[in-house]
């Protein structure tokens, strides 16, 4: 993920997060990234400063009604996104697919590469099947010729 700072043709300063710096052009040119505060799509990347890690540790605290918060917690702002209608919507067709999927089809866990293999090579009956592969696993099943599709994943589907 990289957050940007961008800043709008009315000088509106915001920062959205984006999955990196060809996901943010993509959806630049679409018109789909928009001031939160006028709406407006001509936007541009806004100068910022890169953000180091430090090894020290940093003693300021803010104490209030005896709940003690390192300061960096307490004024950092959390990032946040405003979606098109349409990335709305799509993002809603994921979720039914990946439901559907789950609703629908055998979890076999972490016996996935396995029983992917048997159905492929016709040891055992086709099904629709979900569960864990490892990425070693996935790129031999692919090298394989067998078909897969990961299931997607949201970030709602985290929080």
């Amino acid at each position: 993920m990289i957050r940007y700072a961008l800043v709008c043709g009315k000088k509106h300063e915001f920062e959205i997060w984006f999955s990196d710096s060809a996901d943010y052009d993509t959806q630049r040119k679409r018109g789909l990234v928009e001031c939160p505060i006028c709406g407006s799509a001509k936007i541009e990347k806004a100068v910022m400063a890169p953000s180091i890690a430090s090894t020290r540790k940093k003693n300021a605290d803010i104490v209030s009604n005896d709940t003690t918060l390192p300061a960096t917690q307490a004024e950092t702002p959390a990032p946040v996104a405003m979606m098109s209608p349409q990335e709305m919507e799509f993002r809603q067709k994921l979720k039914e697919l990946r439901n559907h999927m789950v609703q629908n089809a055998d979890n076999v866990g972490a016996k996935f590469p396995d029983e992917a293999r048997k159905m492929h090579y016709g040891e055992t009956e086709h099904r629709s099947i979900y569960g864990e592969a490892s990425p070693d696993d996935a790129k031999a099943l692919h090298d394989e010729g067998i078909e897969f599709h990961p299931l997607p994943v949201l970030p709602d589907d985290k929080n």
